[in-house]
């Protein structure tokens, strides 16, 4: 079976896959992001269309990342136990720990998948929070919501950053890095676009990053 079983009816995800906004542009927005994903340019994919609203265009791709992302775990989650990933690394120099600031105040040592199960879950309240992520038409963004964005965006890479130190010679040996490096490319080109992740917060993939953007 393919790691990432595209098509596929034994295809596994980690949690439901998420919809695009239907407030607003979001489900016309969708549709632009699937045409222009099939002329190859990720760059092109990634711009804002002209004429459209940044946190329209924000808010529907961050629904289309989290869904990748969790297709990406979800395949992954029988290499990615406590036993195998007691703690959530990016190699030997980085390790994450998890809060939300509501219900886990100070942060946590956790397992990976613990800390992937805890990350899904926080970003899914984010979505289904009409506050957030409005879904109905003409209801305005909240101030602080470019803000959410990065968090869920700064996050999301950390689960990258962990598939590709901790997973990357499981997913090699599958023949399937392809799939992942592109879907990392489509990542680094639209939070490096909108300036999303913090530098600082990129060190553990800045070799790969680099070669992707020049300048992020």
């Amino acid at each position: 079976m393919s790691l990432f079983g595209l098509g596929s009816k034994n295809q596994r995800t980690f949690r439901p896959k998420k919809n695009a906004p239907s407030g607003n542009k979001g489900v016309q927005l969708k549709k632009h992001i699937d045409a222009t994903l099939g002329n190859g340019n990720l760059r092109d994919v990634v711009r804002l269309p002209p004429g459209e609203d940044l946190n329209e265009w924000l808010a529907v791709n961050t629904v289309d990342f989290f869904n990748q992302v969790n297709i990406l775990y979800g395949t992954l989650m029988e290499f990615c136990t406590p036993y195998t990933c007691p703690t959530m690394t990016a190699g030997s120099k980085f390790e994450y720990r998890w809060a939300d600031g509501v219900q886990i105040k100070k942060p946590i040592e956790v397992s990976a998948p613990k800390y992937v199960e805890y990350l899904m879950d926080w970003i899914e309240i984010q979505l289904d929070d009409e506050s957030i992520f409005p879904q109905k038409l003409g209801t305005p963004f909240p101030q602080n919501f470019r803000d959410v964005v990065k968090t869920i965006f700064k996050r999301l890479f950390r689960v990258y950053a962990h598939i590709y130190h901790t997973h990357f010679q499981k997913i090699v040996s599958l023949k399937e890095e392809a799939h992942l490096n592109t879907c990392f490319k489509h990542f680094t080109l639209f939070t490096c676009e909108f300036k999303l992740i913090d530098k600082a917060e990129l060190a553990p993939l800045i070799d790969l990053i680099e070669s992707i953007v020049t300048v992020c």
